[in-house]
């Protein structure tokens, strides 16, 4: 990193959804902020933490309707840094997964301006835990890969869902309920089998959190029936069994109680 220019840019990961789940380093660094520049997907309940005097700029971003594009965060980011300003970026989940944070850090870094990254719990991690899913599991899963599902259209690199379907035991797809049929279809062209359990987990870590459970025979027609929406993550592979045995046992658990 450059020597500080002016003043010192911080790139926060703010969680999956519920606010206990973001770390104590975080919350110090929305407190040391003049400026924060917060997403859509932060909860709220965080901006508490707050200075009163912090100046809290929304540029969040729902499919297709952008409050400001990414140049725009990029030059507000080297803006307010070069106005001597201590500048919190809080970011959904974790800044380099799928955060665009790397793109930030390196407009950061050809301004001179000084910056770091605060790591912050990704959806995969806390949505799946949340939802009593585990991402491996002796005997099921050894491995795990988190992948876009918003690359199955348009000019950029498809995802090589022909790779993904054998080489990887858990896929975790952020941002694909929208493309839930078309990744359906290119797992199963691909010979993953229509089997394979998956589930939606809509909301996770928050209380509106909801856990749609399928294969990948009939999962896109559930998440139409069940009206799926934003933000909601996908995850395809055996752990999804997992999570009936880990219910079960809580329920037989809280019997004993009773």
């Amino acid at each position: 990193m450059r020597a500080a220019a002016a003043g010192k840019v911080y790139i926060v990961g703010a969680g999956p959804g519920d606010p206990e789940l973001i770390t104590v380093k975080a919350m110090r660094r929305i407190g040391l902020a003049d400026v924060i520049l917060y997403d859509r997907l932060v909860n709220e309940e965080l901006l508490a933490y707050a200075r009163a005097d912090a100046e809290l700029v929304y540029c969040g971003k729902a499919p297709n309707a952008h409050a400001m594009p990414q140049e725009e965060i990029n030059a507000a980011l080297v803006a307010y840094a070069k106005q001597g300003k201590t500048v919190v970026r809080l970011k959904g989940g974790d800044p380099f997964v799928f955060g665009r944070g790397g793109e930030e850090a390196l407009e950061l870094a050809e301004h001179g301006i000084e910056w770091e990254i605060v790591p912050g719990v990704t959806s995969a991690i806390g949505a799946a835990a949340s939802a009593a899913i585990p991402l491996t599991h002796r005997g099921k899963a050894a491995s795990f890969a988190c992948v876009t599902g918003n690359r199955c259209h348009g000019d950029q690199e498809p995802v090589r869902w022909d790779l993904l379907a054998h080489s990887v035991d858990t896929l975790a797809i952020y941002m694909g309920v929208s493309q839930l049929a078309v990744i359906r279809e290119e797992l199963l062209k691909h010979g993953k089998a229509a089997a394979t359990p998956v589930a939606i987990i809509e909301r996770g870590t928050t209380s509106k959190q909801r856990v749609i459970t399928g294969t990948l025979a009939d999962i896109h027609k559930l998440a139409v029936s069940f009206k799926v929406v934003n933000p909601a993550l996908i995850i395809v592979g055996e752990v999804v069994r997992v999570r009936e045995q880990l219910l079960l046992a809580e329920r037989q658990a809280e019997a004993w109680v009773m």
